[in-house]
């Protein structure tokens, strides 16, 4: 039995392409693209489909990647608390959003996840919690005529 059989991530890979490919063929039956603009269909369509190129790609590289590499000794309480310091992270910005804005709220969340649960340097975690906030906020306001949840300071 090849040693990629053996592995997580292989397995996980091709369960959440199945899960993808439920997602797409659902969301095929609804409406894309409407009079208002996107349709109860559009927002799944993209993320079922970016979840099956995404899975498909963790998948290929399990099996081309050759013995699995040594892993950390962590134990699982440790993973517990950064799985537990990130969902409370969200709840957190999830609770700023009225207050500041999504802008502000999204940035601060990206810049958690970045600098503390990946432990990236701040120029890096500033650079990607700013830079990721304008996109979402461009694509949203502009690009999809969409509006976010601005907050009391704007």
């Amino acid at each position: 039995m090849p040693s990629f059989v053996r592995r997580g991530d292989f397995w996980a890979g091709l369960a959440l392409a199945a899960l993808g490919t439920y997602i797409v063929s659902e969301a095929r039956g609804w409406v894309y693209m409407g009079e208002d603009g996107p349709g109860a269909g559009f927002f799944p369509m993209w993320y079922g489909s970016a979840m099956i190129v995404l899975s498909l790609a963790l998948v290929a590289t399990t099996v081309l990647r050759g013995a699995p590499e040594p892993s950390r000794s962590i134990s699982p309480w440790q993973d517990l608390g950064r799985a537990l310091a990130c969902w409370a992270a969200f709840v957190a910005s999830v609770a700023l959003m009225p207050v500041v804005g999504f802008p502000i709220a999204f940035a601060l969340l990206t810049w958690f996840i970045v600098a503390v649960m990946a432990r990236q340097p701040q120029r890096t975690a500033w650079a990607v919690a700013i830079g990721g906030s304008a996109l979402f906020y461009a694509i949203f306001e502009f690009g999809l005529d969409l509006s976010l949840p601005r907050g009391m300071l704007y």
